[in-house]
């Protein structure tokens, strides 16, 4: 059976890039975010919603897993997502133990109309900068990109 390479520390400027990407990433975010508050939905629920368009549709039981909740709490979620028309709860037709969550026409209007406010926010951030930064940027996103697919 083969064995796993030993597992180095990093280097220090890998710890040191890290940290900084970390917090940059949690601070541009804060900032996009504010853009969710016109969404008149919680962020848990927005959040939610966002994995049930793109996603979806899910057993409640994956998006609590995606969501990193509790069962109950994403049961409530959901529940208040139903009663504002977001999502739908749909038994499965082999297995009525299992519920699927599939977002309604409502649902994927407001949630792709929250991300097009978060992006435009970004677009106008990222025109005010030097065409060589954002170049640097683009090439960044993809390194960005291919470290968040990887497991």
């Amino acid at each position: 059976m083969p064995r796993n390479p030993p597992r180095q520390d990093p280097l220090p400027e890998a710890v040191e890039l890290a940290d900084r990407l970390h917090s940059a990433a949690i601070h541009l975010l804060r900032r996009l975010r504010k853009q969710d508050d016109r969404a008149g939905i919680s962020a848990a629920r927005l959040s939610a919603l966002s994995v049930v368009v793109f996603a979806g549709p899910v057993t409640m039981g994956q998006l609590a897993a995606a969501e990193q909740v509790a069962p109950p709490t994403m049961t409530r979620l959901v529940a208040a997502m139903e009663r504002d028309g977001l999502v739908e709860r749909r038994a499965d037709a082999d297995d009525g133990r299992v519920v699927w969550i599939h977002a309604r026409p409502k649902g994927t209007r407001l949630l792709h109309a929250a991300r097009e406010r978060r992006v435009a926010t970004l677009a106008t951030d990222l025109a005010a900068l030097a065409p060589a930064e954002r170049t640097l940027l683009a090439a960044a996103a993809g390194f960005i990109e291919r470290l968040g697919s990887e497991s």
